[in-house]
């Protein structure tokens, strides 16, 4: 395997609150590949977004700040870059989509001039008129109607999937080497969330950026992903390739994530959510974060007392689960509780 273009390593990013310390991330660590698309999942409030945010310098401080690890990107650390040139590394090598679009884009200028002053702030000698050109360009790209029109229209003019598609062309105007995208279909209706997805990779396929693709949508992961990172509680719970992840998950919480969604494939007489809440950050559970919720813990001693590290459980699959190896046989206890084919996860 090529050398990652970029490699998360420790990273640590909390926030200062009157009612304490939230460690919204917690000494996370993956990797990502040039021409990948590695899939980023977990509830609400796992640490998916802060870690983007945290990767390209835009943690609000105060009262965030990320206080420990590396973010290499190209084996430089962008935690110690210089503002000035994490500024023009922003939107340039490294491109990134929004979760909301209404309020990335500013309402009192038009889409059209917002993408092309993008393209003129990383290529001063580009002039105006070219930068339109380029613009007019990449909203047809991304599927935007009439992008000539459309140039001149402000945020409030646009649906909710056109805004989408102006975010897309604006990350990729300057033809960056990653791409993030942070719940790129929030909002959105299903058949909107399909055409956004759809331009994303063709997006990704034009520039072959290696994608980051953060989600709670395990559908959105299943299709689009090559490797998931599953996040619980601000840390990297398991690591795995796509295939691998939904046809044997090595962690509780990737299994109940699997097992609380309703399914095309096979007939379930009932779901199987997680029990409990996603836990407090500001107190998180001693041991294993996931242990209140786990059905694999069972109350051990280890679970309650010990936080599991994140280990190889074979075929490039990690865990952070003490009893990895008990999953695949909860797995088949629950298929069998929901009426299904023990096997069948992984078809």
């Amino acid at each position: 395997m090529s050398s990652p273009v970029l490699s998360i390593r420790g990273l640590t990013t909390e926030f200062v609150t009157p009612a304490g310390v939230v460690k919204a991330v917690n000494d996370v660590s993956w990797d990502l590949y040039p021409g990948e698309t590695l899939g980023v999942v977990g509830e609400s409030g796992s640490g998916k977004s802060v870690t983007a945010m945290s990767i390209l310098g835009l943690v609000p401080s105060p009262p965030g700040r990320v206080v420990a690890g590396e973010i290499l990107f190209e084996d430089r650390d962008l935690r110690t870059m210089p503002a000035r040139e994490l500024r023009q590394l922003r939107g340039s090598r490294i491109g990134m989509v929004f979760q909301d679009p209404m309020t990335s884009l500013n309402p009192v200028l038009s889409v059209g001039r917002q993408i092309a002053e993008a393209l003129l702030l990383h290529d001063r000698g580009l002039g105006r008129e070219r930068a339109r050109a380029r613009t007019v360009e990449l909203l047809a790209l991304v599927g935007v109607p009439n992008p000539e029109g459309r140039y001149d229209q402000y945020p409030h003019e646009f649906s909710g999937g056109m805004r989408q598609r102006a975010m897309i062309a604006m990350a990729i105007a300057n033809d960056p080497t990653v791409l993030i995208a942070d719940e790129p279909t929030t909002a959105l209706d299903v058949t909107i969330q399909a055409q956004v997805l759809e331009v994303l990779r063709a997006a990704r396929d034009r520039t072959n950026a290696a994608t980051v693709l953060i989600t709670h949508d395990l559908g959105v992961i299943a299709e689009h992903a090559d490797r998931v990172v599953v996040m619980y509680g601000g840390k990297v719970v398991e690591v795995a390739d796509v295939r691998t992840v939904f046809a044997a998950p090595r962690h509780p919480y990737t299994l109940g994530l699997m097992t609380s969604l309703p399914r095309l494939d096979v007939e379930l007489e009932r779901l199987d959510p997680i029990p409990g809440s996603p836990p407090s950050l500001i107190d998180l559970p001693t041991g294993c974060s996931f242990h209140p919720r786990c059905r694999v813990s069972r109350g051990r001693e280890v679970c309650r007392t010990q936080v599991p590290p994140l280990y190889d459980v074979g075929g490039g699959q990690q865990s952070a689960c003490h009893f990895a190896e008990e999953v695949p046989a909860a797995m088949a206890e629950v298929s069998r509780a929901m009426g299904a084919d023990p096997g069948s996860a992984g078809r």
